[in-house]
């Protein structure tokens, strides 16, 4: 059974975010001291999200489909989980409460995205057996994130909270707000529509790319893997943005230059053109591991020429997992 990464609930970790009286580290606060355990209780939101992003990821991307939109989803989800965070108070079970922003987000991204129906459509109550086999369980986390997709959304998002992260029925039903009978529903429904799917021919055909934004790919990995970073500095635009997942963002020629010297000063990524989720994208390799699996991949977005955006998932390997890639080479 591969590694699941599944988060358990703790029932000692709680976080109160606006009372001092769960969290106080700092024992001789004074008048100022209201606001050093606010902060306090913010960072331990903070070190809870970045132990659960991976986790997290893992749902939205195959909520939505794609590990690009499920970054993006994850990353309104946090924003989300602190803009609140003040107005919550005692948060008994913050993993299932940020779970449960997350699914809502996704549900909203779906809903904005109206390509698919997020409406419930679990009428029939039919119940389920409570385990299911390893070799069914093997079979459910292999699915492709397309192949997710493929469920109605009660379906999809059950699943995934059950079989693919690990969450009691009792756990899926809090994050979802749906009913037990319900629960158990849309998991018999999902796994079976997963095997029936499994059974398919996978017939999957690289996108096409259009030559003058092949050439452009295909430049900067070049000029990327020969370390000649002057020139990938040329192709910047003036007022270029970057995001550096899960890290930093920068914006404007001059600080977006900065960028490559880290590149500069570690090993040598060996860069690969291509496609992430049929998206053009950049996918690294680990030079100390030539023949093994891609471990993140970059975006590019460009006007004219130019280099107007770039999206970075150096610190964000999680991402990775579950994408449709194709490589150019």
């Amino acid at each position: 059974m591969p590694d699941l990464g599944v988060w358990r609930h703790d029932p000692d970790r709680r976080i109160t975010l606006t009372d001092d009286r769960e969290i106080c580290l700092a024992d001789d606060a004074t008048s100022n001291g209201m606001g050093a355990v606010r902060q306090t209780a913010r960072q331990a939101l903070e070190r809870l999200a970045v132990e659960m992003r991976p986790q997290l990821h893992r749902y939205c991307a195959r909520m939505t489909g794609s590990v690009i939109d499920g970054e993006d989803v994850l990353q309104e989800a946090l924003l989300k989980a602190f803009e609140a965070a003040p107005r919550t108070g005692t948060l008994d079970n913050p993993e299932g409460w940020l779970f449960r922003i997350a699914h809502n987000a996704a549900l909203d991204f779906l809903r904005r995205r109206a390509r698919y129906n997020a409406v419930h459509s679990d009428e029939d109550l039919d119940m389920i057996p409570a385990l299911t086999s390893v070799a069914t369980e093997r079979e459910i986390v292999a699915a492709s994130l397309g192949t997710f997709m493929r469920l109605p959304v009660a379906q999809r998002g059950a699943v995934i909270l059950r079989d693919v992260l690990g969450y009691s029925v009792d756990e899926v039903c809090a994050i979802m707000g749906s009913s037990v009978p319900a629960t158990k529903g849309a998991l018999q429904r999902g796994r079976t529509r997963l095997r029936e799917l499994a059974a398919e021919t996978d017939d999957v055909r690289p996108p096409e790319l259009e030559a003058a934004e092949r050439a452009r790919l295909m430049h900067y990995v070049e000029r990327f893997n020969a370390r000649d970073f002057d020139s990938l500095r040329d192709m910047l635009a003036d007022d270029v943005c970057l995001e550096m997942v899960n890290r930093t963002r920068r914006t404007g020629r001059r600080d977006v230059s900065e960028y490559f010297h880290r590149y500069e000063q570690t090993s040598p990524w060996r860069f690969v053109p291509g496609f992430v989720d049929r998206r053009p994208a950049i996918i690294a390799f680990d030079p100390q591991d030539p023949s093994g699996p891609p471990r993140y991949f970059v975006l590019l977005d460009w006007d004219n020429g130019s280099i107007v955006n770039i999206r970075d998932f150096l610190f964000a390997h999680y991402a990775i997992e579950g994408a449709e890639l194709f490589t150019l080479e």
